[in-house]
């Protein structure tokens, strides 16, 4: 077909039932409204949706890729417990990129990124004080995102995105009692970038991924059945 016979019949970048379904499963699993061990059926996922059981079995198999999901032919689809194993090595994996990212930032983000996070950062604490969760946790991933996007390293952020999963529900746990030190600790990154120091952003942004490692066993403990049975993370 030649370009001037091509008719766009809606804008590309329409999101699909498929992947409305997902974007509201998936939230529902991060904040624990779908805990872990619940049972989820295509039929009735697809009525409560009210759409067909396809874009449905579509978002199942990408919640399932992601790890969220345990499907087994001819037996429940569940939601899957939380892997203390997993937790720790997207933490390895993101620290090891989000280090070398917030040294780029350091070099190129202008003083309207700056200001860009800056808002970021007051509608965060907003949400902190307001005791939103949900808002609080959306808005942390985003101030992650904007420093990897601002910094010229949106593909920086799809490869952190594809391996944070593990980590996404521990993390909204943690906001019960440790959304403070989060919110905190973003101040000081943010400081560090400002100041364009690539050495003090790297040691914050390291501290501050690292703390779910002493997070988590509190959580474990609070939240047994949510945890998978495993041998020590290593």
């Amino acid at each position: 077909m030649r370009n001037g016979n091509l008719k766009l019949l809606e804008p590309l970048n329409r999101p699909s039932v498929a992947d409305s379904v997902f974007d509201e499963l998936h939230q529902q699993i991060i904040t624990l409204q779908l805990a872990p061990g619940t049972k989820l059926s295509e039929t009735e996922v697809a009525r409560a949706l009210g759409v067909s059981r396809q874009p449905v079995r579509d978002a199942f198999y990408r919640l399932s890729k992601l790890g969220f999901l345990v499907i087994r032919p001819q037996r429940a689809t569940t939601v899957s417990t939380i892997s203390e194993r997993a937790v720790m090595r997207a933490r390895f994996v993101r620290t090891a990129l989000e280090t070398e990212t917030v040294r780029v930032a350091c070099e190129r983000l202008s003083s309207d990124d700056h200001a860009a996070l800056d808002a970021l950062l007051g509608l965060q604490r907003s949400a902190m004080e307001a005791r939103d969760p949900v808002a609080f946790h959306a808005l942390d991933d985003q101030f992650h995102r904007e420093i990897c996007e601002r910094a010229g390293l949106a593909f920086a952020w799809e490869i952190i995105r594809e391996n944070k999963a593990h980590m996404d529900r521990v993390r909204f746990l943690s906001l019960a009692f440790a959304s403070q030190d989060a919110y905190g600790d973003h101040l000081q990154v943010m400081e560090a970038i400002r100041a364009r120091d690539p050495d003090l952003a790297i040691e914050r942004m390291r501290r501050h991924l690292s703390r779910i490692r002493d997070q988590i066993v509190r959580i474990r403990t609070e939240n047994a059945p949510f945890f998978a049975v495993e041998s020590e993370p290593s």
